[in-house]
């Protein structure tokens, strides 16, 4: 666990590099799943100042012990309806919308509550059957039915491509994602700006970056292996 934060300063001027060489800026988002408190504090001694969780329950047990104080906190997860109302409003940011039904019961709590819930709609670019997002031809359907989701705001995309040992092939998924991502850029939707790419983990994040990602999310990299 020592090492947690100095992995977190390493990747960290890795992904900076990268958007440097890429003209852009990135947010290095830290997947703190399975993790505790006292790790997640390492982290943000290294200076990592936002963190990704996957599970609400673990998200609530942190929020708790103050393991994110000073720093935002994404949801990046799969978002189980039920858990909609525990997370709503205690996040900066729900990476993973992938449904008309899912944005109306963000909406419908942001609204209950007065505020706007940030959000992405994740993308499947791979079309893989065992992953969660909407297929890339569905995207635009979804960002129109934004316009009636009052209580919520896209800020942009993410997406987890299929694994590949080759980055070559990983990269052409980057890519497809790039394009989607100006595509959408340079159209009209009530509720939607896109500001946010998010793409690529511990294994590929500069690739990602080179490709047009300013958000990324690393884990193993800073955290170690999860046991």
């Amino acid at each position: 666990m020592e090492n947690i934060s100095e992995n977190a300063r390493r990747i960290l001027d890795r992904a900076r590099a990268a958007a440097e060489r890429a003209g852009t800026r990135v947010t290095v988002v830290a997947a703190s799943k399975m993790n505790d408190t006292a790790a997640v504090r390492l982290a943000y001694e290294g200076g990592i100042r936002c963190f990704g969780e996957n599970r609400v329950q673990e998200l609530e047990t942190k929020l708790r012990e103050g393991a994110y104080d000073g720093a935002k906190l994404h949801f990046i997860g799969h978002l189980q309806r039920n858990k909609v109302r525990a997370l709503v409003g205690r996040v900066d940011l729900i990476e993973s919308v992938d449904s008309a039904e899912l944005m109306d019961m963000i909406s419908a709590r942001a609204t209950a509550l007065g505020t706007v819930q940030p959000i992405l709609i994740e993308v499947n670019i791979g079309g893989e059957a065992a992953k969660s997002g909407v297929e890339p031809e569905r995207l635009e359907e979804l960002l129109e039915h934004a316009g009636g989701a009052p209580g919520v705001s896209v800020r942009g995309l993410m997406t987890i491509p299929p694994r590949d040992p080759e980055k070559e092939k990983t990269v052409r998924y980057f890519e497809q994602m790039r394009k989607l991502f100006v595509d959408m850029s340079g159209k009209k939707y009530d509720n939607v700006t896109m500001t946010v790419l998010s793409m690529g983990m511990s294994g590929d994040f500069e690739e990602a970056i080179a490709c047009g990602a300013n958000t990324v999310r690393v884990g193993s990299a800073i955290f170690g292996q999860r046991r």
